[in-house]
């Protein structure tokens, strides 16, 4: 079977997901979730029956949310799935490219590697900023340039000033792809505002950060009209499952946002918890952060990952050198945590 799989599936190394890296513990700070068990009401009621390509009432709710039409919404099985459409829709395999900023989220360039699509790369600045000049100089074949803010696994905020660079630079040439998975946790950030000016602009977003909903696999893609036009022709039939959409658009009610909201602050409480908790522990370099997640430099980066992974605290590997990357969750696991790194270094 591997030999029948075409050459770019048999060269292919998956995504090491937080769930296909494993491990035992009970408290799970490796995979940007939230600490929150929220309970919601379906009757699986219609199951019977199709589900609508894009269910009204959703695209109608998350429109609203995000503060654009429903003609420039689109949902799907996680913001995975915007970047694979995004992909298969604008680029040719063999003749067209991606170009990504790393250290960044991986699923980039799985997703390109798996259509048989060429990925270039202009690593980040020093201070994990757009190298515009090296982006410059790569954009001929490129269709699609993917920006994360907050980017994973930095944390950190892209310049505004440099996206609308990026905007500028890239007109009739590609589309900017702003992935914002995490712009819940810093809304002002946002640059859907953008797509006012800019039909190039397309932004990702999820349900599974801020509203607690990792596990249901909703997120949306926004864009001008024309481009969500596109989307359309390749996405699924039926991508969204009957009780995805009705749990989904609870979320998205008056009391839903208001309960994410609640917990978004807690969260983002946390997080400042454990960055001056961290920061006060000599030898430890601790990057600010604005999704639900801290980069951290340690002496040894390996060493404390798994002592900790041994002890039952599941963190995350970072591919930068000695940095582990943290999930924000509730107080009393970032107390447990902070806690073993503070005696780990005593």
């Amino acid at each position: 079977m591997e030999k029948l799989a075409r050459k770019q599936v048999q060269a292919l190394t998956p995504y090491l997901s937080a769930r296909r890296i494993g491990g035992s513990g009970d408290v799970w700070l490796n995979a940007n979730e939230s600490p929150f068990n929220n309970e919601y009401k379906t009757d699986f009621a219609r199951l019977n029956r199709y589900s609508e390509c894009q269910p009204k009432e959703l695209i109608e709710a998350y429109a609203a949310y995000a503060g654009v039409k429903p003609e420039q919404t689109l949902t799907s099985r996680g913001a995975d799935e915007g970047i694979e459409l995004l992909i298969r829709a604008f680029c040719e395999p063999g003749e067209d490219a991606i170009l990504y900023c790393p250290p960044t989220y991986g699923m980039y360039s799985i997703s390109a590697e798996t259509i048989g699509v060429e990925r270039k790369t202009v690593p980040l600045t020093s201070d994990w900023q757009l190298d515009l000049e090296g982006i410059k100089q790569n954009l001929d074949s490129t269709k699609l340039v993917f920006v994360c803010s907050p980017n994973n696994p930095t944390g950190n905020l892209v310049n505004r000033d440099d996206i609308v660079s990026l905007l500028e630079m890239t007109k009739d040439r590609a589309i900017v792809v702003m992935d914002e998975a995490y712009i819940d946790f810093c809304p002002e950030a946002s640059t859907v505002d953008l797509l006012a000016k800019y039909p190039n602009l397309a932004i990702l977003r999820t349900l599974s950060k801020a509203f607690a909903l990792a596990g249901l696999r909703c997120g949306f893609t926004l864009a001008n009209k024309e481009l969500i036009d596109v989307l359309l022709k390749v996405i699924a039939p039926y991508p969204v499952p009957v009780p995805v959409a009705e749990i989904a658009t609870q979320a998205l009610s008056e009391s839903g946002l208001a309960r994410a909201k609640y917990q978004v602050l807690d969260l983002n409480a946390n997080r400042a918890y454990l960055q001056v908790g961290l920061s006060m522990l000599e030898g430890l370099e601790v990057f600010e952060g604005w999704g639900n997640y801290l980069l951290v430099k340690f002496p040894d980066g390996d060493a404390i990952f798994k002592a900790a992974w041994d002890s039952g605290i599941i963190l995350r590997n970072s591919p930068i050198d000695n940095c582990v990357r943290i999930s924000v969750g509730n107080r009393e696991e970032c107390e447990k945590t902070l806690g073993f790194i503070r005696n780990f270094y005593l």
